[in-house]
């Protein structure tokens, strides 16, 4: 019995922004796919734009598969995953081992074929484009919670445009530039557009 898919589908369990006080709860299945719809749109603006040669397949599966490692580890909130360099280099040595434990559930046929999205080159083109999608679907969460009034996620939103601006990526640019305006508008405004 390889349990490698029900594993996946406990990714609906597992919340994000524990810290804070959220208007709508977010887990990391609905965040994994922002985060593969988000690289697969900046992967398209970089090659379609701007002319690169990012593998969009590679980019996106990466992204799919980036949270795996939290069905076992939970969501670690960013100000202590990164509290200090050891703290930091501990948990990412935790990840990829929840990674491997999952991955071993995978019949043998199957583990070649998804074993290298489950981890990723993290030196890759392609994750550049995954980390900044992650953090730029934060920044949209951000923008969704302070939308409905809670200021909990302002400090939050300021730190991730920050953080996309010094990724200097001219996709992030150019999403900027033309989608991000269209998140604070209301569905009756994006219909009048």
């Amino acid at each position: 019995m390889e349990q490698f898919y029900a594993y996946l589908d406990r990714m609906k369990f597992i919340k994000r922004w524990q810290l804070m006080r959220s208007v709508r709860e977010e887990n990391i299945m609905e965040h994994s796919h922002s985060v593969a719809v988000l690289t697969h749109a900046l992967v398209c603006i970089e090659n379609a734009v701007y002319g690169g040669h990012i593998d969009a397949e590679k980019a996106v599966f990466y992204a799919l598969y980036h949270e795996v490692s939290e069905v076992m580890t939970g969501d670690m909130p960013t100000p202590v995953k990164y509290f200090n360099n050891s703290i930091h280099g501990e948990y990412e040595k935790l990840e990829k081992l929840a990674v491997e434990k999952i991955a071993d559930t995978l019949p043998p046929e199957l583990k070649d074929a998804l074993y290298p999205y489950l981890q990723a080159d993290k030196h890759s083109d392609e994750y550049r484009f995954v980390k900044a999608a992650d953090k730029l679907s934060a920044y949209i969460k951000c923008l969704e919670e302070l939308r409905s009034g809670n200021r909990e996620f302002a400090q939050a939103e300021r730190t991730l445009q920050e953080s996309l601006e010094h990724m200097e990526l001219r996709a992030v640019t150019y999403f900027f530039e033309h989608f991000i305006p269209a998140f604070s508008l209301s569905l009756d405004e994006l219909e009048g557009l």
